[in-house]
């Protein structure tokens, strides 16, 4: 039977989704759960790979098991076989074609920055702290050159095992809130495309960062978009501040 999985995890003692050998990783934890529950070794696929650090509040795995559970308790069993910081939300009997990385369209990813000089112990391990002042009238006047197609090479991992770093992003949002509970405002930089290369949103909005405190402008972001030369000024931003908000299946 084919699963689907809804997954939640707060990736700060991850290194990362992907398994690797001694090291705790949010596919190895699953990965072992699962194993232990079907009674054979499975193979758990995640939707998309995350970065050590990086949070997730709507990552999709799937899975195959032999073993006959109902979605309530194959829930359960997963959840008391992994560590607190990782939770399945939901289980579904899915068709046997369905998995959960090359069947997804789109995915969100949402980098959030408090900008104050104090940041909340209820916030620092999800946000990247930027005590200077930030300009969102530029951040948002740039995020217009980031829609549509393009070659990502300038805002992605120079080394990467992908053969194409064409993807399209269909959505880029700046807004900012007051959290009453951080006492300090939270900025969102929301990204939606059809899929993301490896440091691709924190590379965006660590561009978008600079942006806003005027250390380059939107003319040497153009340049960077067309000639994939990354301006020297566009740092990527710190793992802690990206989740991964939900992913998109037709």
């Amino acid at each position: 039977m084919n699963y689907k999985l809804l997954l939640q995890y707060d990736g700060t003692d991850f290194h990362g989704w992907q398994v690797q050998e001694n090291l705790r990783t949010v596919q190895g934890e699953l990965t072992s759960a699962l194993s232990l529950i079907d009674g054979r070794s499975v193979s758990v696929h995640g939707s998309g790979r995350t970065d050590a650090g990086v949070h997730a509040e709507g990552q999709v795995a799937s899975v195959e098991i032999q073993r006959e559970i109902t979605t309530e308790k194959l829930r359960g069993a997963i959840n008391a076989n992994v560590g607190k910081d990782v939770r399945v939300l939901n289980v579904e009997v899915v068709d046997p074609e369905f998995h959960a990385r090359y069947s997804a369209v789109e995915k969100t990813y949402v980098y959030r920055i408090v900008n104050a000089q104090v940041v909340s112990p209820f916030w620092s391990r999800y946000v990247h702290q930027e005590a200077r002042k930030l300009d969102l009238d530029r951040m948002r006047s740039a995020t217009q050159l980031f829609l549509g197609r393009h070659d990502w090479t300038a805002f992605s991992a120079a080394q990467s095992d992908v053969e194409d770093r064409v993807r399209t992003i269909t959505g880029l949002d700046v807004c900012e809130n007051y959290d009453a509970r951080g006492a300090a405002p939270i900025i969102e930089i929301r990204a939606t495309a059809d899929g993301f290369l490896r440091y691709m949103v924190r590379t965006i909005a660590g561009t978008l960062m600079s942006i806003a405190r005027n250390e380059f402008d939107n003319d040497a972001l153009h340049e960077a978009i067309e000639t994939g030369q990354r301006p020297l000024a566009a740092t990527t931003a710190p793992a802690c501040g990206l989740t991964l908000v939900s992913v998109r299946y037709s």
